[in-house]
């Protein structure tokens, strides 16, 4: 595709920097940039490998940042963040072939269901709770399982990874969200590389989206450390109910052509 004006490029960067400062918090910068960059004129094959490029930079840097205030040990959290990544690859080469409809229709009462979990559950804080499955078996089933989601489809990944960690971990819910970055930062880039393999990745647009990425990553890491459940349970809801309404908004979403809407 024909390259950018320097507007559209400062554009992308400024949507990149506020996804990057909400997804570190809660999850959810994918409804901002992949919107952006098909605003932009991106084609929608190529904003899904950017989208993954530039997604690295915010993972990795919420991962930093948060390990630098020990919310999270990197090391430990290596074989998790590596059946992310399988996971993740599993799901790109999945997409390549299976239809995402059914998955489409159903996400955003999903996404609604996690809003609702997280709203009225009163209990939820940043104090650790009863852990509901050990360490070994949510690392074999549950994290690959999302990992291939965010292979196949993508929106609200960081929130089922929050949601994991929080009832099933028993893990507060600052805690849950430090350890939900790598584990994301895993499943972007298993699904990167299948990207690249495809050669549907912008590396111009990527890389200068990755920069606003970290920048806005940085800032909302700090601040959710900071205000602790405070902040991130409100935002968690708010990000995860505005995702589900995007969703069930497009023309093109499987529900609506159902019904003829």
């Amino acid at each position: 595709m024909p390259e950018l004006a320097l507007h559209l490029l400062l554009f992308l960067f400024a949507a990149a920097f506020l996804a990057g400062f909400i997804d570190s918090i809660a999850g959810g910068g994918g409804m901002v940039t992949i919107p952006a960059m098909l605003i932009a004129g991106i084609p929608p094959l190529e904003t899904l490998g950017t989208n993954k490029l530039q997604s690295l930079f915010g993972s990795g840097s919420a991962s930093l940042a948060y390990a630098r205030h020990g919310h999270v040990n990197l090391k430990e959290q290596w074989p998790m963040a590596l059946m992310s990544a399988l996971g993740s690859v599993f799901g790109a080469l999945l997409a390549t072939v299976v239809p995402a409809d059914v998955l489409k229709a159903v996400l955003p009462f999903l996404l609604i269901a996690i809003a609702l979990y997280f709203g009225f559950k009163p209990n939820i804080g940043d104090v650790d709770k009863h852990r509901r499955m050990s360490v070994f078996l949510f690392t074999l089933t549950f994290v690959p399982v999302i990992g291939v989601y965010d292979g196949v489809f993508g929106p609200g990944t960081g929130s089922f990874f929050m949601l994991g960690f929080v009832s099933l971990a028993g893990y507060g819910i600052l805690k849950a969200t430090a350890h939900t970055k790598f584990l994301n930062f895993g499943s972007n880039f298993g699904a990167f590389i299948v990207f690249v393999l495809y050669g549907v990745v912008l590396w111009k647009v990527g890389l200068m989206m990755g920069a606003g990425q970290f920048l806005g990553a940085q800032v909302g890491s700090r601040y959710a450390m900071a205000k602790g459940a405070k902040i991130i349970k409100p935002l968690l809801v708010v990000v995860s109910i505005a995702l589900a309404i995007r969703l069930l908004a497009d023309p093109a979403h499987p529900l609506r052509i159902w019904l003829g809407m």
